[in-house]
């Protein structure tokens, strides 16, 4: 099963990214096998910082929920909310799937 996890961020604790941006990004190399894609995300209109996303496989949300509670910048106050979403691909690469 396929998950996007959305994560907004906190603006007052950007400050928390950098420092913090080693250890998350060997966390995502780590955790590859479930984490399949990662990056963040920014505001359409201006490009501010907003936070990120993951698609991640996993066989239930309560595995989705340990990566997220395991991610570094987890304790940093970085993370304003957190929403893990199930997704049901039907379509990619210009193909119906069902």
């Amino acid at each position: 099963m396929i998950f996007v996890v959305l994560f907004e961020d906190d603006p007052a604790r950007a400050g928390a990214r950098a420092a913090h941006m080693p250890d998350h990004l060997a966390f995502l190399e780590r955790n590859a096998a479930r984490v399949r894609a990662a990056g963040p995300l920014g505001d359409a209109a201006d490009g501010s910082p907003a936070g990120g996303m993951w698609l991640v496989e996993a066989d239930a949300r309560a595995a989705v929920e340990a990566l997220v509670e395991a991610d570094p910048f987890r304790p940093t106050g970085l993370r304003k909310s957190v929403r893990i979403l199930a997704w049901n691909r039907v379509f990619a690469d210009g193909k119906r799937l069902i």
